[in-house]
């Protein structure tokens, strides 16, 4: 598995990570086995890089369950930010993100987390300044040893202009290539590590129809993008194209795969060590088409 160092953080990561999102809200606790075949296929398949959030309802839970006793084998990020998960406090204040911190260590049995990132907030929290500090305090008193912020757009752009964050989290895939216009550069002089988000685009290149409500908005986007004609060089299958459009810049550390099938992460694994890298005209190709139709494309979260 190709590993990369995370930006400043000098954290060596998969360049593969595994979303946690699916596992939390799609399965339950009585489901414990299947959580813990997904997650150590993940890390004996080479990644190390996991992620979740504190509103992936028991995604911290299940890992905690399941692969506590291989904490020094992964890079764990976490997300902080909204009241979930029952918890009577609102939604962006410094109080609930020291609290769901707190929540995250004790459900995901660790002393620390490698990351925690504050979850697509807008500007104005971001301006108002003291949930940044919140994650400063708790990566002062040793919860977490960097900080970062997900999100996309503006919010985004703010944080990375900042230079207060570590890492970005952010929307990038063959339909949703914003981030390499606006993000990547600034990112990468700011020398944070880049994680990119949605990176198979939900599926959407070459499906048939809309792979989910959620993906309709990239389903629209592809077909626009593939009545253009076929891609030259492009592979037959289409994860490997998404995937290994990501995989070609440089500028992006780690893209991160949710899924709750260990065969379909698997295959994931396989694809990346295997069938990658795609020919860099139809890297360049998937660029044009892009540029060419993106009139008012802003990025998806």
């Amino acid at each position: 598995m190709e590993t990369r160092i995370l930006g400043r953080t000098g954290l060596e990561v998969s360049r593969l990570g595994i979303g946690l999102a699916e596992i939390g809200f799609e399965l339950t606790l009585e489901e414990v086995n299947h959580a813990a075949t997904v997650l150590n296929t993940a890390l004996d398949g080479g990644i190390t890089f996991l992620d979740t959030s504190a509103c992936y309802d028991i995604s911290e839970e299940l890992i905690g369950r399941t692969i506590a006793h291989r904490r020094d084998e992964v890079v764990l990020a976490t997300k902080a930010g909204h009241a979930t998960g029952g918890y009577a406090g609102e939604s962006w204040t410094a109080q609930t993100v020291r609290d769901s911190i707190d929540r995250s260590l004790v459900r995901m049995r660790t002393d620390y987390v490698d990351l925690v990132q504050l979850h697509s907030c807008d500007v104005d929290v971001l301006e108002r300044g003291d949930v940044i500090r919140a994650l400063q305090e708790a990566q002062q008193a040793g919860k977490t040893r960097f900080i970062g912020y997900s999100g996309d757009n503006e919010a985004a752009l703010w944080a990375v202009q900042s230079g207060l964050f570590d890492t970005l989290q952010t929307s990038f895939n063959l339909v949703d290539q914003n981030a390499r216009l606006s993000l990547f550069g600034p990112a990468q002089a700011q020398g944070m590590g880049v994680i990119c988000k949605r990176p198979i685009a939900n599926g959407a290149w070459g499906a048939a129809k809309a792979p989910s409500d959620y993906a309709a908005a990239y389903f629209a986007r592809a077909q626009q993008m593939a009545a253009l004609g076929p891609l030259p060089g492009a592979p037959a299958d289409r994860i490997v194209l998404a995937l290994g459009f990501g995989f070609a810049h440089e500028a992006a550390d780690v893209f991160i795969v949710g899924t709750r099938n260990p065969a379909h992460l698997a295959a994931n694994i396989a694809q990346v060590n295997t069938q990658l890298p795609i020919a860099s005209e139809t890297v360049a190709e998937l660029h044009r088409r892009f540029e060419l139709l993106n009139q008012s494309w802003i990025q998806l979260e």
